[in-house]
């Protein structure tokens, strides 16, 4: 999608803080982070949240899941991580393009 901006960030048109990247999936600091380590993980493939998910995209969200942790144990979250997804205007979803915020390190609490 021309006007995702995470589309763009996937694709290099948007400078972002890239801590992760693989043919499938991307990672990057948030901007406005909520915890000591606040990322986003998003697939390179636009899908808009999870209600769009199809079958054909489970080899892509195993990937996903599984990278996740990777990631984490990179960014020195040994002791534990926060991951979360918004779906939807009633979930809090922001931007049209599936992701996932890994949170970790001095957080809020949940509420």
């Amino acid at each position: 999608m021309a006007d995702c901006i995470f589309c763009r960030i996937a694709k290099g048109d948007v400078t972002a803080d890239i801590v992760y990247q693989d043919e499938q999936v991307i990672a990057f600091r948030d901007i406005q982070p909520k915890a000591a380590v606040h990322l986003l993980v998003i697939p390179r493939k636009h899908i808009e949240n999870l209600y769009d998910l199809e079958r054909a995209d489970q080899q892509l969200i195993a990937h996903l899941m599984l990278t996740i942790p990777k990631i984490a144990k990179q960014q020195g979250l040994d002791a534990g991580f926060r991951t979360v997804t918004n779906t939807g205007h009633g979930g809090g979803q922001e931007v049209w393009h599936m992701h996932f915020h890994l949170m970790g390190g001095d957080m809020p609490p949940m509420q």
